[in-house]
């Protein structure tokens, strides 16, 4: 779980309070150290398998516990039961580690202060979830979308208090247009689920061939249809950001893709022109900041790219624009494959507010052989790599919510949907097989032209396995590439067995 650090604070006294060792708090949050800061954020390694129970001690009250917990009184008395604030001592008390405010009609005003003469700061729709960071006079305040913190009243809101025992996470959803007839547009998931999605990347801009400084869009839509994305996401208070990246040039594919990398980060005055216009594209329609998807690189541009980073999170932090990064896997600090050897995860995790960990590159590639897309043990070691590199707080691991068909006769792989795989399974009659190891579904079969395949692709169960490592592992959450193409029982899995944080 992450803590912040309070006046008073020491080492000392939070590992007494979550029954840890100094020196394991010291290992997790790589502190070389003992001094710590008021507000500096900690991960503090529970087993999180085990809601967190305090005992109440002599001198207690609902008030001081709430504050040393970083929660709310009400979440106390709504996760235990309590109609009251009278508590004994000796009375043991399950300790909140999130809580929500959900509204519950069709339209909430949110104000800039608690209560109904301070001025509406935006409004949000039925079912729409808020991360709850204080109450006063029945009013709770809120954490909205931008960063900016605001009151609901409790009238028009439902409170939840969460304990731990589900895993609490933050969930990214990919957005693209329709690929073609068997890969649909991102829309319907997009509209259907805003609950189930903390933040989401419309995939829909480019850095220009043709003047790298500048983005261009990636796809046919007018900027309407972006405006109209935009308010679904903040009236169900969701996270949302262009995503900017150097893919799928034609003609000139990944040559081109780092000719482009390579003329953008260059020289100060392309890397501070590019800036200025992503904060632009900002501004135009109203994002909540950016993700930059930048994949092919050559390995000599390394340390400018780099210093591109930074100087995006120069221009777009003080203003208070999200900066999110989507980032190749690596595992070591030695080289390890071309793809991603180029990029430095301690400087690009330095600049960043978010760092995307892209995971779905173990199997599939030309040559890669049979096998997930996404394995429990690849998420695991890139993952872990990550975390020696920068707070873990920062980071998401991105899985696939695709799969490949393998035809092991002939070496090619063609890229499969959920759908798509589960029609193959029928039409061949095939049992599908969930590999514990792995923690994968497949299956095999032989087509009509006598060919063998393997098929790995991604389910229910197994988005839940990583949703669980990356809780155990104390990360922010997943990201699932891309809304469309899942398994539709993902989102019952979300609502039922995960908690979805806004925050």
């Amino acid at each position: 779980m992450m803590y912040t650090v309070q006046p008073v604070d020491s080492l000392y006294l939070i590992s007494q309070r979550f029954g840890v060792s100094i020196e394991q708090i010291k290992q997790a949050n790589q502190l070389s150290g003992d001094i710590i800061f008021i507000g500096q954020r900690l991960y503090i390694p529970i087993n999180l398998q085990r809601p967190t129970v305090y005992t109440v001690k002599p001198g207690d009250s609902l008030y001081l516990i709430a504050r040393r917990y970083n929660t709310i009184v009400e979440s106390i008395q709504l996760l235990n039961n309590l109609t009251g604030t009278e508590i004994r001592v000796g009375q043991t008390l399950t300790i909140p580690l999130y809580t929500e405010a959900i509204v519950n009609v069709n339209i909430a005003n949110i104000r800039s202060g608690p209560g109904t003469n301070f001025s509406v700061v935006t409004t949000m729709v039925r079912n729409a979830k808020l991360p709850v960071i204080g109450s006063s006079n029945g009013w709770y305040k809120v954490r909205l979308h931008n960063g900016v913190e605001a009151w609901i009243s409790g009238t028009v809101a439902t409170l939840r208090a969460y304990s731990g025992d589900k895993p609490i996470t933050n969930i990214l959803g990919f957005y693209t247009l329709e690929e073609g007839p068997a890969l649909p547009s991102s829309f319907t998931s997009f509209v259907n689920n805003p609950g189930e999605l903390s933040q989401t990347g419309l995939f829909m801009f480019r850095i220009s061939a043709n003047n790298p400084t500048t983005i261009e869009n990636f796809g046919e839509f007018t900027d309407q249809d972006i405006r109209n994305l935009v308010a679904i996401a903040h009236r169900n208070n969701v996270k949302i950001f262009p995503v900017v990246h150097n893919l799928l040039y034609r003609p000139g594919g990944t040559t081109l893709a780092k000719n482009v990398v390579k003329v953008l980060v260059s020289n100060p005055q392309n890397r501070t022109a590019f800036a200025l216009n992503l904060l632009r594209l900002i501004q135009k329609y109203n994002f909540d900041g950016v993700n930059i998807d930048i994949e092919d690189v050559f390995i000599e541009d390394s340390a400018n790219l780099s210093l591109l980073y930074a100087e995006i999170a120069r221009v777009l932090r003080p203003r208070g624009y999200f900066f999110s990064a989507s980032v190749p896997s690596r595992v070591s600090d030695q080289p390890f494959n071309p793809f991603s050897d180029p990029f430095d995860y301690a400087a690009i995790g330095n600049a960043v507010d978010e760092f995307v960990a892209m995971l779905y590159n173990e199997h599939g590639w030309p040559g890669s052989g049979p096998g997930p897309v996404v394995s429990i043990g690849w998420m695991e070691r890139v993952l872990r790599y990550a975390i020696t590199k920068m707070p873990r707080e920062k980071i998401v691991g991105a899985v696939s919510v695709f799969g490949f068909d393998f035809n092991l006769t002939t070496g090619r792989n063609t890229y499969v949907t959920y759908n798509m795989a589960i029609n193959l399974a029928n039409r061949y009659n095939k049992e599908i097989i969930f590999d514990e190891e792995t923690q994968t579904p497949m299956f095999a079969y032989v087509d009509g032209q006598g060919n063998e395949h393997e098929v790995w692709f991604e389910n229910a169960q197994s988005i839940y396995a990583k949703i669980k490592l990356a809780w155990d592992l104390g990360i922010k959450g997943i990201a699932l590439w891309r809304l469309g193409m899942e398994d539709e029982s993902i989102w019952t899995m979300l609502r039922n067995q995960v908690v979805v944080r806004k925050d």
